[in-house]
């Protein structure tokens, strides 16, 4: 995967409920997540699946968060389903993990320094280990493993600090939806990077969460595998959030349309 900066072509959206989602692919929302950096540009880009959408559903101000963010990507295989139900025949699914090494490797590629936010000191110098395996000529200028508690303000200055003074021109964030979304948007602006919400990519590169197998991936049951490995931490979550999306975009697609 070669890649030089050049323009890009305009997106294809949809709403899903009332959350805009951009029908983009790997090497798309790549280059222009390369075009971005390149002129340290600060954008927000998102990964996008159904436990994204209706905390935007349920939450106002996580809903303005997410429709201020420059590319929203469809994370989950039921957003690619929507997507298609609402005219996007060509979707397909821009995996946040998966991006993250396509974006790894096009920054090695193009001696695009980045940084790391997020995980525990041991799971992220575990990741670091497999990128440095993965991408010899990466530049991994920063990293930083936040506690797991409400920064404080000064906390908070240190980090971005630290972020603007290592050069790095894209910023991989992974502390989980919807804190990562609100920490972006909140340092959009500030740091001058490309900033990715990529959620557990750390830990599942890292081996510390293990991932679905594809073919649960490509049938939209990567959930159930998550479920299982993680019952106590992801069933509210899944309880609460898959069936009500279900039947509010059933509502959206035949009622409503």
């Amino acid at each position: 995967m070669e890649l030089k900066v050049t323009e890009t072509s305009p997106l294809e959206s949809r709403q899903i409920l009332g959350m805009r989602v951009d029908a983009t692919s790997y090497e798309d929302a790549t280059q222009k997540i390369m075009n971005w950096g390149e002129n340290r540009e600060s954008k927000a880009v998102f990964a996008a699946n159904v436990h994204m959408i209706m905390e935007a559903y349920d939450d106002r101000q996580f809903s303005q968060v997410v429709a201020d963010a420059d590319l929203v990507t469809p994370d989950g295989m039921p957003l690619v389903w929507a997507l298609k139900a609402l005219g996007v025949k060509s979707a397909s699914r821009v995996y946040g993990p998966t991006l993250t090494l396509y974006v790894c490797k096009a920054a090695a590629q193009m001696d695009i320094p980045i940084a790391l936010y997020g995980g525990t000191p041991e799971s992220l110098n575990t990741f670091v280990n497999f990128l440095k395996q993965e991408f010899s000529d990466i530049k991994i200028a920063c990293q930083i493993a936040p506690p797991f508690r409400p920064l404080t303000t000064e906390e908070d200055t240190e980090y971005t600090n630290k972020i603007i003074a290592s050069g790095a021109k894209i910023l991989f964030v992974g502390i989980g939806c919807p804190r990562q979304e609100f920490w972006i948007n909140n340092h959009k602006g500030k740091i001058p990077a490309v900033m990715l919400g990529v959620g557990a990519a750390f830990d599942f590169h890292s081996g510390t969460i293990k991932q679905a197998p594809s073919w649960m991936q490509k049938i939209g049951l990567e959930w159930l595998f998550r479920l299982i490995k993680e019952p106590k931490r992801l069933w509210k979550r899944y309880f609460k959030h898959n069936p009500r999306f279900v039947l509010f975009f059933l509502n959206q697609l035949f009622i409503k349309s």
